[in-house]
């Protein structure tokens, strides 16, 4: 890095046509209201320094330190801040339109009323940061971290949020019309009053999130976790909910006026006062008022008891099925053994290792036609021919699971096993 330049010696080579001050030391400059368009202060300290009411228009500020600057009401259209490090900087009505800040540090940074429509903040770090009534208008945040940011009354809308980080922020109040929201994370996160209409919230967690009141009317929740969430009062008239979670959840008085419920998971769901008018009902059915308590009795009855097959796995030996789901919640898989689906023989009959990958990818493949996955399984029990067998097969099993989240297990030798298999294991997950 390059010696100290004053204010003024940079002003009189900016204004003589010199445009590159790369890997300068300028910490604490005072460069309030200065014409600096187009100016190269990429990989540049300028920590704490005083940039407010200048105009960067199209700099370069690649890797540059700004952690602690003030850059109020400055600047920085069409600027490339890539990897730029704004952490605790004050950005308050600053102007950021077209600009490039991939990978940026914002942490803590203030951006009131900033300007920053189609920014591209992909992957940035924006955690701690205050957005309020900033417009973000067809910016990219995608995978964005904005864990605690303050997002008041922002212009979200067509923002694009897939598999941004929104644990424990504020976003109450904010326009997120037309946003992408796919994958988000939403822990924690405060919704209240926001608009998201015509918003896509594919796959997206909102379980146990309060959704009281708020607006998604033709928004995309397929497939949008929202067991236990509170929807009351929810405007939902023509969103997409197929194959959505709603175990549980709390739909009074909500408006679902030609939504689209086709196979939503409803058990325990409440629907009380809410309208359902010429909306499609798990059942692929639209609905009807008169049938409705009807309906409603029979899905729930089918939610606690219902068989799952696979075509990837062989079809059960006896009189039982591959797997039931009880009640919406709990998979009880029957015991599984080496049988390649294919042919329908027992597989690598001397091998306790290979019939353990086979019988571990049995499961695996009926916890998914349940809509579940190992992560789900709460309690296994191995039926072994040999216990000498236990290291290889557990050698196995054990890759299967994260320590952390085992399922309990018992293992037992038995003295012969449905066609003289080494090993038998059965399941049971919750969902």
């Amino acid at each position: 890095m390059r010696v100290i330049m004053d204010a003024d010696e940079l002003l009189e080579r900016y204004a003589k046509g010199e445009r590159n001050f790369k890997n300068q030391d300028l910490r604490g400059i005072d460069l309030q209201g200065a014409e600096l368009s187009g100016i190269n202060l990429s990989e540049t300290n300028l920590y704490g320094a005083d940039l407010s009411g200048a105009n960067l228009t199209k700099a370069i500020l690649y890797n540059t330190n700004l952690e602690r600057s003030s850059l109020i009401d400055t600047t920085f259209i069409q600027g490339n801040l890539q990897y730029a490090n704004l952490n605790w900087a004050d950005l308050t009505e600053a102007n950021l339109s077209l600009s490039d800040l991939i990978h940026a540090q914002l942490f803590n940074a203030e951006l009131e009323n900033a300007t920053l429509t189609k920014v591209n903040l992909s992957q940035a770090n924006l955690t701690g940061a205050n957005l309020s009534k900033a417009n973000l208008k067809d910016a990219n945040l995608s995978s964005a971290n904005l864990s605690l940011a303050y997002l008041y009354e922002a212009d979200l809308s067509r923002v694009y949020l897939n598999k941004a980080n929104l644990t424990n922020a504020c976003v109450q109040g904010a326009d997120l019309t037309l946003a992408n929201l796919s994958e988000a994370i939403f822990q924690n996160t405060q919704l209240q009053r926001c608009k998201l209409q015509k918003s896509n919230l594919y796959k997206a967690n909102l379980s146990g999130i309060n959704l009281n009141g708020i607006d998604f009317k033709a928004a995309n929740l397929s497939e949008v976790n929202l067991q236990k969430a509170c929807l009351i009062g929810a405007n939902l008239e023509r969103a997409i909910l197929t194959w959505t979670n709603l175990i549980g959840a709390n739909l009074n008085g909500a408006n679902l006026k030609s939504a689209n419920l086709i196979n939503a998971r409803t058990y325990n769901c409440s629907f009380q006062n809410a309208d359902l008018s010429d909306a499609i009902m798990p059942d692929g059915e639209i609905y009807q008022p008169k049938y409705y308590d009807e309906k409603v009795a029979k899905q729930q009855a089918n939610d606690k008891h219902k068989v799952i097959r696979t075509e990837e796995v062989t079809a059960a030996l006896g009189k039982c099925n591959q797997a039931i789901v009880a009640s919406g919640q709990m998979i009880f898989v029957a015991g599984q053994i080496a049988i390649d689906p294919r042919v329908g023989t027992i597989v690598y009959t001397d091998d306790v290792a290979k019939q353990t990958e086979q019988v571990m990818a049995h499961i695996k493949s009926i916890l998914a036609a349940a809509g579940a996955s190992l992560e789900n399984v709460v309690k296994t029990t191995v039926y072994l021919a040999d216990m000498n067998d236990f290291a290889a097969m557990n050698a196995v099993y054990s890759k299967y699971f994260d320590d952390a989240i085992a399922p309990a297990r018992v293992c037992v030798q038995v003295s012969r096993l449905p066609k003289d298999v080494l090993v038998e294991i059965d399941c049971i997950a919750v969902i």
